[in-house]
């Protein structure tokens, strides 16, 4: 038996890169396209301790603010949501493994080919390369205008 959701969920990730703020712009038209739930994702890095496999207290609460105020910086400059179904996440971990075990619950995943990281030349990162061969629904991959 299969779970009928009461409207499609589109999941898109986001890091503050021009690529990210690209594929907002078109995960926010296509959630209204498809009449679709968005959760707009943005996975932040957390250290673990090898030994004890918790973080430090300080440095968990200090990582976790700086995600919220990064978070709430893209929501400010977001295009309109207004009538949309949309939850704005900040998910510790690494972001092709939270984006790709969102896109389990997902109809469509969107990303930026490139983040903030990486290999300028490149045309996808790594995070996107590892959705687009991980992913539990289709991807969209936001590239640059040439």
């Amino acid at each position: 038996m299969t779970d009928v959701r009461s409207a499609p969920l589109i999941v898109v990730g986001v890091d503050g890169s021009s690529l990210a703020e690209t594929a907002l712009e078109y995960a926010i038209e296509e959630a209204r396209l498809r009449k679709a739930h968005l959760h707009v994702t943005y996975a932040y890095p957390v250290l673990a301790s090898g030994l004890t496999g918790s973080t430090g207290n300080d440095y968990y609460q200090q990582v976790e603010e700086s995600a919220k105020t990064f978070l709430q910086e893209v929501v400010a400059k977001a295009p309109s949501t207004e009538g949309l179904n949309i939850e704005w996440l900040a998910v510790p971990g690494n972001p092709s493994e939270v984006l790709i075990e969102a896109s389990r619950e997902a109809t469509l995943l969107v990303v930026g080919s490139r983040g903030v990281g990486g290999f300028m030349g490149l045309l996808m990162g790594s995070t996107s390369t590892q959705c687009v061969h991980y992913s539990h629904c289709p991807v969209l991959v936001v590239r640059e205008e040439h």
